[in-house]
């Protein structure tokens, strides 16, 4: 067997926690799919729980676009070692429940012990944090968690790129945290496409 055949795909771990922005995490199973990049999935039961609300998306319906996907209890799962090579973890959405754990380095569950992986690991590990306002220990939290070396990254909306339906917002939020792991996925991007539409309006 050569070294090509035994090649490894690229692996990225999906969390999906209990805040609001369930679809963000479906997006990215989405395109993750599109990229022919190997998914690794694990949502809390309350990220399920807001699947349903959100989307009206049942369990099955969301299982059936990762490649793997575990129980949020098994934490003998292989996303829970550092030997299982991964590019690292996306957490979209991210709760404060989940963040505060990760900061603390105390985990309960597989998701944050997952990440907490990747912290330990010196992999990426994006947080796609969905709560507003933030009082002073969200930030503390926050802070202690970029001091670790994960990536703060709100779903925040470019209103440049001028969307026209949620599913614009979300895509641009979707493309713009799997470019922090190289992966070139099409967004409307300032500077590109954009200034032909200025040149036109000044004209």
């Amino acid at each position: 067997m050569t070294a090509a055949s035994t090649k490894q795909k690229p692996r990225i771990i999906i969390g999906i926690s209990g805040a609001s922005g369930a679809a963000y995490g479906v997006r990215l199973l989405h395109a993750l799919r599109e990229l022919n990049i190997e998914s690794h999935l694990v949502a809390s039961k309350a990220g399920e729980m807001t699947l349903g609300y959100e989307l009206k998306m049942k369990r099955a319906e969301l299982v059936a676009l990762a490649d793997h996907v575990y129980s949020i209890g098994d934490i003998a799962a292989p996303i829970a070692s550092g030997s299982f090579r991964t590019l690292g973890m996306i957490v979209a959405p991210c709760s404060v429940h989940s963040f505060s754990q990760i900061a603390t380095g105390v985990t309960e569950n597989l998701l944050t012990r997952a990440a907490d992986v990747c912290l330990k690991e010196r992999r990426k590990l994006v947080l796609m944090v969905r709560e507003t306002p933030l009082h002073v220990g969200h930030l503390r939290s926050l802070t202690q968690l970029a001091e670790m070396g994960a990536i703060i990254a709100p779903p925040l909306p470019a209103f440049y790129a001028d969307p026209k339906t949620i599913d614009d917002i979300v895509d641009y939020s979707v493309g713009r945290v799997l470019d922090l792991f190289d992966l070139d996925w099409p967004i409307k991007r300032w500077g590109e496409g954009l200034a032909k539409s200025r040149r036109k309006a000044k004209s």
